[in-house]
């Protein structure tokens, strides 16, 4: 699976961001997927997930009801919809398969997208 991940940037706090990751392949409408994000001198960290069918959402709590996963699996494309957000937002973006039922990782780790939000 090559995974491609676009539409980080530069904004204000309390702007917004959609982030989007195209996968390769032709099962990614069964595959569970995932974001995650790296800070700055931090470990990479859980931001949210999507089932194949996209019925199923889960956020890391730092992001709850700011931020939104969706997919469109006749694109292959699942995306981030960012909104209120904030400094600690900062981070590079990266998409990848999870196994089913957990947040762990089932590939190598694609290209992120940089998102930084001044104060």
């Amino acid at each position: 699976v090559q995974l491609q991940a676009s539409g980080g940037g530069l904004v204000q706090a309390g702007g917004s961001l959609r982030l989007s990751c195209v996968a390769s392949g032709r099962t990614f409408s069964s595959t569970n997927m995932g974001w995650f994000r790296q800070a700055p001198g931090k470990e990479r960290e859980f931001v949210a997930r999507i089932s194949p069918s996209g019925g199923v959402t889960d956020y890391a709590d730092s992001v709850k009801g700011r931020f939104t996963i969706s997919r469109d699996n006749a694109k292959s494309t699942v995306y981030l919809q960012m909104n209120s957000l904030k400094p600690e937002d900062t981070a590079v973006y990266y998409c990848t398969p999870v196994f089913p039922g957990t947040i762990r990782p089932a590939t190598d780790w694609g290209q992120g997208t940089q998102v930084t939000v001044s104060s």
